[in-house]
């Protein structure tokens, strides 16, 4: 039976965590939520599973982060400006899942960190976060022109991860 993990507000309109309870989860980082809950996933949050299971003994689990928690079925939708408050709340959410452990995290947003201006100054503070320190960041396959990890929306279910120097994408 899977165990749910799943964190929102408490009017639904944000989504700070979802996936399946585990001791060694692929966690990925996309940019903003949709309509994924538990039970019943959408296609971005499928797609990730289905990457975290496709190899029996690396990953036991997934989890579904994102650099803004507004829960939006379109990026164009998220708030004009960030708003502080849901930002150190979506902060708080990782760091505590995280909680220091060498986890293995997937650089998953695509070109949509350009939709929002704040989204890579949210980006860059999350990679910063001192209880990520000790994980390993990961792409599927190679980035993007603009050099953005690519979103796993788009890619053929063998995209191999490689390594993602997510210190110099945010500097």
């Amino acid at each position: 039976m899977t165990t749910w993990l799943w964190e929102k507000t408490a009017d639904g309109t944000a989504r700070f965590v979802l996936g399946t309870e585990g001791e060694h989860p692929l966690v990925c980082f996309g940019i903003n939520p949709s309509t994924a809950v538990p039970n019943n996933l959408d296609p971005t949050v499928t797609r990730v599973s289905k990457f975290a299971s496709r190899t029996p003994g690396q990953f036991d689990s997934w989890v579904m982060f994102n650099v803004y928690p507004q829960i939006s079925t379109d990026p164009t939708g998220m708030h004009l400006a960030l708003d502080p408050d849901l930002k150190a709340e979506n902060e708080r959410h990782i760091a505590q899942l995280v909680d220091g452990r060498a986890l293995t995290l997937l650089a998953a947003w695509g070109t949509l960190v350009e939709s929002r201006p704040y989204l890579l100054d949210a980006m860059r503070d999350i990679v910063q976060l001192p209880e990520l320190q000790a994980c390993t960041w990961v792409s599927l396959g190679d980035p993007t022109k603009a050099g953005h990890p690519r979103h796993p929306l788009y890619l053929k279910s063998a995209t191999p991860f490689v390594p993602f120097d997510v210190a110099a994408y945010v500097a």
